[in-house]
């Protein structure tokens, strides 16, 4: 399981990739592959405002329909349209090709609320147990 160093993580299996003010997130490499193959994905619609721990989007796949919850509030710069028609994207490359949104960081200061990659890697081996 892929879990890159450069980047924060949620509980619920978000990641953000936080560059100055501004924080690229998309769903953990561990959530895709407990999804299985994603078919569909409801993205943030740019110029929305999403708030951190709340809902920002659906991923859809064979076994169920996940929300996405927002790891960073700020408002909605970029959605990855190119998931809309190729959803399984995420599945292939959770980190690159499949982030969600790109998102302006409103309050910088959240980014303590979530896990650094060695806490994640930690929390996800205690899921295993």
């Amino acid at each position: 399981m892929l879990i890159p160093d450069d980047l924060f993580y949620t509980k619920d299996h978000e990641w953000a990739k936080i560059e100055g003010q501004k924080a690229t997130i998309g769903i953990t490499d561990f959530a895709q592959g407990a999804l299985g193959d994603i078919t569909f994905i409801d993205l943030p619609k740019v110029g929305a405002s999403v708030a951190q721990s709340k809902f920002c989007a659906t991923v859809e796949s064979v076994k169920a329909a996940s929300d996405v919850y927002a790891p960073i509030s700020g408002k909605v710069l970029k959605a990855n349209a190119e998931l809309s028609v190729k959803p399984e994207l995420v599945n292939q490359s959770a980190y690159e090709q499949g982030w969600l949104a790109v998102i302006e960081i409103a309050d910088l200061s959240e980014k303590n609320k979530l896990m650094t990659a060695a806490q994640y890697k930690e929390y996800v081996q205690g899921l295993a147990k």
